[in-house]
């Protein structure tokens, strides 16, 4: 039974990684025809909005936290 399973499968694996390769290729040689295109305004918008908030992330300042004062603290000072 495996012998059989085998002698399917590998075949079945070596044919789907051909196509596969050969599908990639034809996308590839696709795209190289096509003209290269212009961002979009709204592409552009979109990255300048992304770079401005992440240098509003990098200045960032991290608030202090106050805690309120030790229970043992207190009682020393009254």
């Amino acid at each position: 039974m495996y012998k059989i399973f085998m002698l399917i499968a590998i075949p079945g694996v070596i044919i789907g990684w051909i196509a596969y390769w050969l599908w990639m290729r034809k996308i590839i040689e696709e795209e190289k025809k096509q003209p290269q295109k212009k961002e979009s305004q709204r592409l552009t918008k979109t990255k300048g909005e992304i770079s401005d908030w992440a240098q509003q992330m990098a200045n960032f300042k991290k608030p202090e936290i106050k805690r309120p004062p030790n229970q043992n603290e207190q009682n020393k000072q009254e």
